[in-house]
């Protein structure tokens, strides 16, 4: 299993699972833990996700990624898992 960590950071508004979520199963990512909060209207998501099936590459997803977020308003980042936890570890 390939693991990504992506975060999504702004103003809350509907529709932004959504939107989110239907952008990843497009692009056949499975979306295995999710976490969401709102905090006096600035939503906050992390979602663990497998790409080992994506249909697009894994640079190109993140950069797809970005540009929706700036769409909605948003900073949406895809990391590797890898790097997210060694980040994370100092």
């Amino acid at each position: 299993m390939d693991k990504a960590v992506i975060t999504v950071v702004g103003k809350d508004t509907v529709g932004i699972l959504a939107r989110v979520c239907t952008f990843l199963a497009e692009r056949e990512v499975n979306i295995l833990d999710i976490s969401q909060t709102v905090v006096q209207d600035f939503f906050n998501m992390v979602m663990i996700v497998d790409v080992s099936a994506c249909s697009t590459a894994f640079d190109a997803l993140g950069s797809d990624l970005s540009q929706l977020g700036m769409g909605m308003g948003l900073k949406i980042r895809c990391q590797k898992a890898e790097i997210f936890e060694k980040m994370h570890r100092i």
